[in-house]
Formats: structure tokens, C-alpha cells, sequence
């Protein structure tokens, strides 16, 4: 089985934007899901954030309602996380995760300072 990939992390400023991407192969062709999570440091916990299902049905935690947007691009197997209005809060690594396989990427890190 393949891992999904995570790209698209970085430093931004407050009330910036930032678009990640995860490839996750078989997620359209399996009908799979993409779940993202957010690891804040010092914690070890990955908080929920969002999910996405291949037919394009959203979820999201309430601290980002509003802020970020999921969606994907069948073609590519791609699911992406546009974050914007983003907060110091915001900072840490993002996973996504098969929800057909359960297995996770290795991450990205996104780093939201002035």
C-alpha cells in the first residue's frame, strides 16, 4: 500500500494563506476518504480538521470553519487544504490520512509567525 504524500507547508504570516496538498492514491478510484490533522507543538495529539469524501462531501472542526477549505481533484487522486485568515495558533504539522487504508503521510509543516 501506498502512503498518501503531503506537500505545501511553510512559513506565512498571520492572516496569510496556504495551500497544502495531499495525493493519496486509489482515493477516487476506491472511493476513499481524506481526513487532515493538525499536530500543534509541543503536543504528540493529532487534532482533527477535516475530512473529504471522493464524492466530494466536506467536513470540518470548528476551529477552522470558515477558514479552510477542503476539496480534490479526482483526476490526480489530490485532495487539497486551503487555509486562509491563518493564526499563530495554526502552526505545527499537517497530516492527511487514507481512510481507506488508514495510513498517514509523513507530514507537512506550516509555520504562521510575523
Amino acid at each position: 500500500q501506498v502512503r498518501p504524500v503531503e506537500s505545501g507547508g511553510g512559513l506565512v504570516q498571520p492572516g496569510g494563506s496556504l495551500r497544502l496538498s495531499c495525493t493519496a492514491p486509489g482515493f477516487t478510484s476506491n472511493g476513499c476518504t481524506v481526513d487532515w490533522y493538525h499536530q500543534a507543538p509541543p503536543s504528540k495529539v493529532r487534532e482533527w480538521v477535516s475530512w473529504i469524501s471522493s464524492s466530494g462531501a466536506t467536513m470540518y472542526a470548528a476551529s477552522v470553519k470558515g477558514r479552510f477549505t477542503v476539496s480534490k481533484d479526482g483526476a490526480k487522486d489530490t485532495v487539497y487544504l486551503q487555509m486562509s485568515s491563518l493564526k499563530p495558533e495554526d502552526t505545527g504539522m499537517y497530516f492527511c490520512k487514507d481512510g481507506c487504508s488508514g495510513d498517514y503521510g509523513q507530514g507537512t509543516q506550516v509555520t504562521v509567525s510575523s
